[in-house]
């Protein structure tokens, strides 16, 4: 029987051997996002009032996007695009241009505690694990996990000096592994009883933790995983009332990262600069190695990052709506919405999923914090 569509286990091999996940510009589709910032750079304006028509992209260049989106849905749950022509943008350019293409493959979400649309994945003194502490800010190594959007896409700036890795693995390979393993811990992975810390990055009506298990499946066959053991440990950490880790969660952690970074899952890969890597948050997981930086501030490691939610992505457990707020395939969900969502964010979400032909729900937490009060207390 041939195996049903859509994203797949995969290991290693299988990546280095069949690069069908790997796309390249043409130079007419190239020539197609030169032509789109010009429009945009002739006709400024802030990033949340553009559309698609402000950003006008030829349909060889959509169709490279389209291209793109499809290919993080499909057997490899991710895609690397190679050759946008960023040695010819400034930092502002790119914002703008990778804005504009965001606006072409879904629709973007907000980030980190100030509500941010595009990241910078650059090296500002951060600090990983600690209270409140983000990866995208350091040039610490990061544990494995995966980002709060469909899909999560990185535009390469600049490189680091060394190290910088990318890192990715299947979350489908990674649950086929512990069933070989200990496929006691496939319920216990399953269970919605996983505490994980928002890291302040919750609107402020949100408790300042969640519950999500760490894998599930929708009736129609559809498998997630969501893991960052750092905001479980800091849920542990910081929360006093978080229900404890049992033993056998520990047992399950433990587990998982043994098999991750493992060389038979685990595809390194250089983002060079003009790369666009996406990955389907749902199937993969990620990290990086640590990186050491230039000192002059223009030859810095940078990248950008859009969190998008996309027309094409797959249902998920009912149990996931605590975290993802909707889980209807296709939906605008995911992201933080941190503490600085304004009026424009607001206009420009309805905007772009009606121009998506997304389902389209108005915020509103499904836990709130006396919710959560609740919930804790009964398995207290």
């Amino acid at each position: 029987m041939s195996p049903k569509p859509g994203p797949q286990a995969w290991k290693t091999h299988d990546v280095e051997h069949d690069t069908t996940w790997i796309l390249r510009l043409t130079p007419e589709e190239i020539a197609g996002f030169r032509s789109a910032l010009t429009h945009a750079k002739a006709h400024p304006k802030p990033l949340l009032s553009m559309t698609q028509a402000d950003y006008p992209l030829p349909p060889a260049s959509q169709q490279a996007l389209t291209r793109a989106i499809a290919t993080t849905q499909g057997r490899w749950g991710m895609c690397l695009v190679k050759g946008f022509p960023v040695d010819e943008w400034s930092e502002a350019d790119m914002r703008v241009a990778y804005w504009g293409m965001g606006l072409h493959m879904g629709v973007g979400r907000t980030q980190n505690r100030a509500s941010e649309v595009i990241n910078d994945v650059r090296d500002a003194g951060g600090s990983y694990k600690v209270p409140g502490g983000r990866g995208y800010n350091t040039n610490a190594g990061l544990d494995f996990h995966q980002d709060s959007a469909d899909v999560v896409a990185l535009l390469c700036r600049r490189t680091a000096k060394e190290g910088g890795m990318s890192k990715v693995m299947s979350s489908i390979a990674l649950r086929d592994r512990v069933a070989e393993l200990r496929p006691d811990l496939l319920e216990v992975l399953a269970a919605n009883d996983w505490f994980h810390s928002f890291q302040n990055a919750q609107d402020p009506v949100q408790p300042g933790f969640y519950r999500c298990p760490l894998m599930g499946e929708t009736e129609g066959g559809y498998f997630c995983a969501r893991a960052n053991r750092k905001n479980t440990v800091a849920a542990q950490r910081d929360f006093a009332d978080v229900p404890r880790l049992t033993a056998v969660q520990e047992e399950a952690l433990d587990l998982l990262d043994t098999i991750m970074p493992a060389d038979e899952f685990c595809y390194s890969m250089e983002l060079e600069k003009g790369d666009m890597q996406l990955l389907n948050s749902f199937v993969t997981l990620h990290s990086r190695t640590p990186f050491v930086d230039f000192e002059l501030p223009d030859e810095k490691r940078h990248l950008m990052r859009l969190w998008l939610s996309i027309p094409s992505s797959q249902p998920l457990p009912e149990e996931w709506v605590e975290y993802w707020g909707d889980v209807r395939a296709g939906a605008v969900r995911g992201g933080v919405r941190g503490s600085a969502i304004t009026e424009d964010f607001l206009k420009y979400e309805k905007r772009q999923a009606e121009a998506m032909g997304m389902p389209f729900t108005r915020f509103n937490p499904a836990v709130t914090k006396e919710d959560m009060r609740k919930i804790v207390a009964a398995v207290n």
